[in-house]
């Protein structure tokens, strides 16, 4: 009996033996096939690991797109001619005509190519690499050097502009956010390159800027940055010295400028008939802004306050106002509305806001004020928002006399501010300045005048780029503590680009000729005067301004639109 237990003891242990070396071998031949899909180099591990951090990916991807290259592609934008590319990506999948060049589309590989003159001109992708990046970590990365909208029935988009060495654009494309809290994920990247003044660059199909302030005189610098008002509702010899000789890069009209339908546009088309030499077209602006500041002749209905838009609430029938504002704007010729107001109208006793604005609520404010800029721009018309940094809690007319706010920046920052931040960071492309003294943070001048105001605030801190513009510097605010001209002086130095001198013209020659002794004596550095025109001049590109003369419109359906605004607010 002893001797079969041992024998079975044996045999059992040999079995446990077998199936030890057998599961041995198994794991040491999975080891070794797990072994064979790791990378041969362990020090490429762990650069794939590195380009994986955001920050290191970001910086590879412009390093490259310098090169007009994107990552895993051997495409070159500018170089690469259609058929070398069609060698490596093949036949395209489909072929679109847009009106900024054709694409060749591929889909499959979530790629599209503009081609222009044979030649790759602009690589757009949705591929992984990039749409795992989002909003913040973009611009957190890098600041754009612009930023643009785009909105039709399909897209909402917020692009990223950012231009490279070599004339190499590189635009990330996004859902535009919501809100300040959205954080969207990147739709797709653009990386094009100018090919001979035609370059397809734009997701709009704006065309390339080519602006700025090379071969301008300084006599015609000092006149872009100068807004004019003028006398008369027709043109006069004084009206075309000031286009001519002073070379101004606008002019306003006021109510009584404007009388008729027909005479409005004939005005405008003999200024735009005498600016024909000049290489930069006007910007022809007005308050427009409906409810009582209107300057509508007869005919034309004007739109109810923004104080009753406000009541109302909607973003849909502010966005509409917004566009109904653009299409009287464009139907008479003008380019520029001096709208909307953004001020929050926290002062019951104000005397010059009240129902001006949309309300006493920053967030409403915001929501509608940016809307109605969005409507605006989007028929064209260059959106000028006002009166930064807010005009709503104060008790005096900046007209009459100089208002004071004695509130201190994080005050501001709780209020009046928020409209103007927000519609900045939404794309807004100018931005009034307002007459009024902010003792806590400038105790010396208004803030049209402040460098503390403009260059701190509005340029440094919330990161306008866009055109800065003074209210009128012929208002009482100013005029009854300054000489006009020494307060354009000191409102270029701190920072602003374009002045506006809406009464009084015979001031333009005085103001033109203090600006220029202040350059030439080195108050000024011309460099300075070439930030401020080429801020401009890019602006009156981007709206594809131009000097060609409109007839008289029809503005019937114009009408019936305002008519079911009126309805709606009624």
């Amino acid at each position: 009996m002893i001797k079969r237990i041992t024998i079975i003891i044996i045999i059992a242990i040999i079995a446990l033996g077998a199936a030890f070396f057998f599961i041995r071998s198994l794991g040491d031949n999975t080891n070794d096939k797990q072994a064979d899909q790791q990378p041969k180099n362990p020090s490429l591990v762990h650069e794939n690991k590195e380009i994986q951090e955001p920050e290191a990916a970001l910086a590879n991807i412009f390093n490259l797109a310098k090169q007009g290259k994107i990552p895993e592609s051997n495409i070159v934008v500018g170089e690469t001619t259609t058929d070398a590319m069609q060698e490596t990506l093949g036949e395209p999948e489909k072929t679109t005509d847009t009106d900024v060049g054709r694409f060749l589309n591929y889909p499959s590989h979530d790629i599209d190519v503009g081609v222009t003159d044979g030649i790759v001109s602009d690589m757009r992708s949705s591929q992984d690499p990039f749409t795992s990046f989002d909003f913040d970590t973009i611009k957190s990365y890098k600041k754009p050097d612009d930023t643009h909208y785009y909105q039709d029935d399909d897209y909402n988009q917020i692009i990223l502009v950012y231009e490279l060495s070599s004339n190499y654009v590189l635009k990330w494309v996004l859902p535009k956010p919501s809100d300040d809290s959205d954080n969207p994920n990147v739709d797709h990247i653009s990386l094009s390159k100018e090919m001979g003044g035609n370059g397809v660059t734009d997701e709009k199909g704006d065309k390339p800027s080519n602006t700025g302030s090379d071969g301008m005189s300084l006599d015609e610098k000092i006149g872009q940055m100068i807004i004019s008002g003028v006398d008369g509702t027709k043109m006069t010899t004084e009206t075309k010295n000031i286009i001519q000789k002073h070379h101004v890069g606008g002019i306003i009209l006021y109510g009584n400028n404007i009388n008729s339908q027909t005479q409005t546009v004939n005005f405008l088309n003999e200024m735009k008939a005498a600016n024909t030499d000049n290489p930069y077209p006007l910007l022809l602006g007005v308050d427009e802004e409906g409810g009582r500041v209107t300057r509508m002749p007869d005919g034309v209905k004007s739109l109810p306050s923004s104080r009753s838009i406000g009541e109302l609430n909607n973003k849909d029938v502010s966005f509409n106002v917004g566009t109904i504002l653009g299409e009287q704007m464009k139907a008479f010729g003008f380019n520029l509305d001096f709208a909307p107001v953004l001020d929050v109208n926290s002062n019951p006793d104000n005397p010059v806001i009240g129902d001006r604005s949309f309300g006493d609520n920053p967030d409403i404010v915001a929501r509608l004020g940016i809307q109605t800029m969005k409507g605006i721009q989007s028929e064209g018309i260059i959106s000028a928002i006002k009166h930064f940094p807010g005009h709503g809690d104060t008790g005096k007319d900046s007209h009459l006399q100089l208002p004071k706010v004695d509130k201190s920046y994080e005050e501001l920052s709780e209020l009046e501010l928020i409209p103007f931040k927000r519609a900045i960071s939404e794309g807004a492309d100018v931005s009034m300045v307002a007459h009024i003294l902010l003792p806590k943070i400038d105790p010396n001048d208004p803030a049209s005048m402040s460098e503390e105001v403009i260059t701190g605030i509005l340029r440094e801190d919330y990161n306008f780029d866009g055109v800065v513009m003074t209210d009128d510097l012929t208002m009482e605010a100013i005029t009854d503590h300054y000489h006009v001209a020494q307060a354009a002086v000191q409102s270029v130095k701190a920072g602003a680009d374009l002045l506006l001198v809406g009464h009084n013209p015979d001031l333009i020659a005085t103001v033109f000729d203090k600006l220029k002794s202040a350059v030439e004596n080195g108050e000024i550095s011309e460099d300075r005067i070439d930030q401020s025109v080429e801020r401009i001049t890019d602006l009156k590109e981007k709206y594809q301004l131009s000097d060609e003369k409109k007839p008289v419109p029809n503005f019937q359906p114009i009408n019936k639109k305002v008519q079911a605004i009126l309805k709606k607010v009624s």
